[in-house]
């Protein structure tokens, strides 16, 4: 399940979700060409209703990323003392979302419009930056200091480790698929390169 996406102060309705879903799915089909009238008529509800919820098309895109980026789960952090088992289990856990979802159809359509679009022009690279990139690392450092609060992993700066998880993870994935590979990834093919990753991350940052 996606953790709950809030828009201000206000959580997505269901109804917002689905709208979200049937955008996502159009940009993988349109690109750049994603317009407002055009998920108001896939999504069969008025533009009117668009811009209540989503402001204009950057909001909407906005909205997109955060939508995509919170397909990879938090891991609830509390305050008893972590088992190795326990932490390889939330990391593998981890992984596994994060590599399915930017191995996916639509992050790769909504990286390459970002690409395009990044620059002191457009925000859209930023918002993806933010939205996406950035705040995975937020869910994850957590677990990490929780690891190293057990006495489980040892370093001393969480963005270093955080980006040694990231590369060993993507690996280089997301820039073959970016180039147009036709990489496909099953999910026992997730499932073994998330524990392989997470292994890797064990092996240079485990306390033994």
């Amino acid at each position: 399940m996606a953790q709950a996406v809030r828009l201000g102060d206000e959580e997505l309705t269901s109804r917002q979700q689905d709208v979200l879903d049937i955008a996502l799915s159009l940009l993988v089909e349109v690109g750049d060409k994603l317009t407002m009238t055009g998920v108001a008529r896939r999504a069969r509800c008025s533009k009117e209703s668009l811009y209540k919820w989503f402001g204009d098309r950057d909001g909407l895109l906005t909205a997109i990323v955060q939508w995509q980026a919170a397909k990879v789960r938090s891991v609830p952090v509390g305050p008893q003392r972590m088992s190795k088992e326990t932490l390889q289990s939330h990391l593998e856990q981890f992984a596994f979302d994060w590599l399915k979802v930017i191995s996916g159809d639509i992050s790769v359509a909504l990286n390459r419009l970002a690409i395009t679009h990044a620059g002191p022009l457009s925000n859209l690279g930023t918002t993806v930056l933010m939205n996406g990139r950035f705040a995975v690392g937020q869910r994850l450092k957590p677990l990490l200091k929780a690891g190293r609060g057990a006495g489980l992993l040892h370093f001393s700066d969480e963005e270093e480790a955080f980006r040694t998880f990231f590369g060993l993870v993507i690996r280089d994935v997301q820039i073959r698929l970016l180039l147009g590979e036709e990489l496909v990834l099953s999910e026992t093919d997730v499932v073994r390169d998330a524990k392989r990753a997470v292994e890797q991350f064990v092996t240079l940052y485990g306390v033994r």
